[in-house]
């Protein structure tokens, strides 16, 4: 079986508005989530689904682990987000701050562009929607925080949909979502396919 990851869950930069108060509480539970672990399942525009878990650590490190028999991962290490393939021995990289997982590291960078809210249907639900006016080919990213008055800020973050150009959907949900928990540094190293051996 052929295993691919969706590029548009990478590929639409997320950009904010420090200046729209209704998103100041999106950046205060940014900025008071230091660590963070969940299971996450990633729904891709033909209904396939994958799942795993995802280790966070600001600024900047991120590492989605697939479940068993997918042979990918996906390591963000500070400065770029590295997708490897083992099956294909390929790897990819972006710079994280043209990602859409780029606030999510590193809540304090400074961005430039539009983000606003999105009426969800339900007052327990904070939906965020991003899209970059000068660059339209990258898509619209929507991302979900539940009202949880037991997580940091009273927000929990749920996921993110991806839309890009071409209407590809790529759907991220997370669960069991644990936070400022102790991840060690060697989460977010990685061993390269190819013949040079660890990277991180």
């Amino acid at each position: 079986m052929s295993f691919r990851l969706s590029l548009p869950l990478f590929a639409a930069p997320l950009l904010i508005a420090a200046a729209q108060p209704d998103l100041a509480p999106v950046q205060q539970h940014l900025r008071a989530v230091k660590t963070m672990t969940a299971d996450f399942t990633q729904t891709d525009k033909n209904g396939r689904t994958l799942s795993g878990t995802l280790q966070l650590s600001r600024p900047g490190r991120i590492r989605f682990q697939y479940e068993k028999g997918v042979p990918l991962l996906v390591v963000g290490d500070g400065k770029a987000l590295t997708m490897i393939d083992y099956q294909v021995r390929q790897v990819t990289r972006w710079p994280i701050g043209k990602t859409p997982l780029a606030l999510l590291l590193d809540p304090d960078r400074d961005t430039a562009g539009v983000v606003k809210t999105v009426p969800s249907g339900n007052p327990n639900e904070l939906l965020i929607e991003g899209r970059d006016p000068k660059h339209r080919e990258y898509g619209t990213i929507t991302v979900a925080f539940r009202r949880d008055a037991t997580a940091p800020a009273g927000l929990s973050l749920e996921g993110w949909t991806v839309l890009d150009a071409q209407n590809n959907r790529t759907t991220v949900r997370l669960s069991h979502a644990r936070f400022n928990v102790p991840i060690p540094d060697s989460a977010f190293r990685w061993t390269d396919p190819r013949p040079q051996g660890p990277r991180h």
